[in-house]
């Protein structure tokens, strides 16, 4: 099979931007803010000073259309503390470039990278809670997933786990209160605990009538420390667990992806093109359970429509859950990715497995096609999601959305295409997009990515199935303990069910990491709330965060 597209390969369009775009930009840095190089693993580093923070992002976002900031990394050293903004491009993501920017142990203080990037916003509060980093400039800094009667910041070296919460008495202010938009407001919380919120996570609403003038998403409810549970374990055994716990909507073998990615490639690890397939099939089944359950509870927000579409969705996942049992053993936490390749081959009788997966395949137009007349032909559905929670594309880069959040607002982005890895390159499939960006646009990406899914499914199976006996190879030859050597930095990432999920990793020279950084998709998505629902309706509120397709375990971490 031939790809879909005439882009150059991962590693051509790699060599390519080593000696163009990227040298392009660090050549360009040098001579303006006299910038040195630091050695990553994948992306190249530039060192920057903490008074040229903005300057430096301004310059690479306007002038070098380095526009997409992935992902803020904070750590502390024994020398120093640092933040690294992991800088790609939405037209070519293999155009990567971290900037780096240390601090002085005694002044841990830079410009927020916010003003430029406002995605950085929650980022950096994210770095100030936990490490105890100061951003000047910051429109918001405070801390983020930690109340704000905590002492400390724990990542910090010389935290102390003896101190205690000092939890003061404050009366029920208004948010706005000194604010030009102040006035008849009302206060409204929504969640932590409320069916909408589609998990543990408090909306701060503030109301002018029915009105929405602003919400402030509060997080860390279900702050379970996976980065710190991560850096204790192993690389080669212990860590594979985790990352099917990011997302207990189905999406977990696409998380597991994403570690391995980033792993193999710092540990220089092959994987056999046939285990690459079994990957790529297995990672987009795990999209389809992702997908069928947003889509079921979208139609339980918007209209509650519960005994039809949700139980459909229900219904649907239940055959793909069925399949992925089979193949992995498990129904939700898989751990079946290993470094290298996978856990085992197909089930035997393979030939009665790969009959389940063309029977789920081959069912699935007619079962959407009954979606679409339940949704996206229901009036009241068009009525609840046409033209509300529009976000437009601009907006959508600068709060670093990706995944069905930015294709519906028209971005046409997709790191199995961008930045190719698995066999997705050999397939033959097409990247949704829709151009309005409304709570409809991306019920819609939704919905047609699972004909897509379906379609990359059953290319995988008819190459299983004709693959020669004697070649099935489904893990390359791994050594038992893996120690990268020490201060190997690397980040990269995948195209998880919500977008973009990238893991920043470092390591020591041990065989576990010295820091673990976990990118979800669904953080960036959750700081761009505030600027879809402004001005518009409580429902619409709702139908907005749903159409978002959050999910808290990779948002609080």
């Amino acid at each position: 099979m031939q790809p879909s597209h005439d882009l150059p390969t991962a590693p051509e369009r790699a060599e390519r931007h080593e000696h163009s775009t990227v040298e392009a930009a660090i050549g360009a840095l040098d001579q303006q803010f006299h910038t040195r190089r630091e050695a990553h693993r994948h992306a190249p580093g530039v060192v920057v000073r903490p008074d040229d923070v903005q300057d430096v992002l301004e310059y690479l976002r306007a002038e070098a259309e380095f526009d997409h900031l992935s992902c803020v990394t904070a750590q502390q050293y024994p020398d120093r503390y640092e933040t690294i903004y992991h800088l790609k491009q939405y037209d070519d993501p293999t155009a990567e470039l971290s900037v780096v920017v240390p601090t002085p142990l005694d002044d841990p203080a830079s410009q927020s990278g916010a003003p430029v990037f406002p995605t950085a916003g929650w980022h950096e509060r994210e770095a100030y809670d936990l490490v105890g980093i100061e951003y000047e400039d910051h429109p918001d800094l405070r801390r983020l997933l930690l109340p704000e009667t905590w002492q400390g910041h724990p990542l910090s070296l010389e935290y102390d786990q003896t101190r205690p919460q000092i939890v003061p008495y404050t009366e029920h202010v208004n948010p706005i209160e000194d604010d030009e938009r102040a006035g008849e407001t009302l206060l409204l919380n929504i969640g932590p605990h409320h069916p909408a919120t589609h998990g543990v996570l408090h909306l701060q609403v503030t109301l002018d009538g029915e009105q929405v003038v602003d919400v402030d998403p509060d997080i860390g409810y279900i702050h379970r420390c996976e980065e710190q549970m991560c850096q204790s374990k192993t690389y080669r055994h212990q860590i594979m667990p985790y990352p099917d716990r990011w997302d207990w909507g189905g999406a977990g073998l696409l998380n597991e992806w994403a570690y391995a990615r980033t792993a193999e490639t710092l540990a220089d690890i092959d994987v056999p093109e046939y285990a690459q397939v079994i990957r790529t099939m297995a990672a987009e089944l795990s999209r389809m359970l992702s997908h069928f359950l947003a889509v079921g509870a979208y139609a339980l927000d918007v209209i509650g429509d519960f005994t039809a579409t949700f139980m459909y969705a229900i219904g649907d996942r239940e055959r793909v859950q069925n399949v992925l049992e089979d193949l992995t053993g498990q129904r939700l936490m898989f751990n079946y990715f290993r470094l290298g390749g996978v856990a085992w081959d197909l089930p035997e009788p393979r030939e009665e497995f790969l009959d389940s997966v063309y029977e789920l395949v081959e069912g699935l137009p007619e079962r959407l096609a009954e979606y679409h007349d339940l949704l996206t032909g229901n009036e009241v559905i068009q009525l609840r999601t046409v033209d509300t929670g529009v976000l437009p594309a601009e907006t959508a880069k600068a709060y670093g959305c990706t995944g069905p959040v930015a294709r519906g607002s028209g971005i046409d982005y997709d790191l199995r295409r961008d930045d190719p890895y698995g066999y997705y390159d050999n397939l033959e499939w097409d990247v949704v997009t829709e151009p309005d960006g409304d709570n409809f646009a991306r019920l819609l990406v939704r919905l047609r990515e699972l004909e897509q899914s379906a379609r990359i499914v059953e290319q995988c199976a008819d190459l299983l199935a004709e693959w020669p006996a004697d070649e099935r190879t489904v893990q390359s030859n791994v050594p038992r303990t893996i120690k990268p050597e020490a201060d190997a930095e690397i980040y990269r990432a995948v195209e998880a069910a919500k977008g973009e999920l990238g893991i920043y990793i470092r390591s020591d020279g041990t065989d576990t990491p010295a820091r673990f950084k976990i990118r979800g998709p669904s953080f960036s998505h959750l700081q761009a709330l505030p600027e879809m629902v402004r001005g518009e309706y409580i429902p619409d509120l709702v139908a907005t965060l749903g159409s978002l397709d959050t999910i808290m375990g990779e948002v609080d971490r």
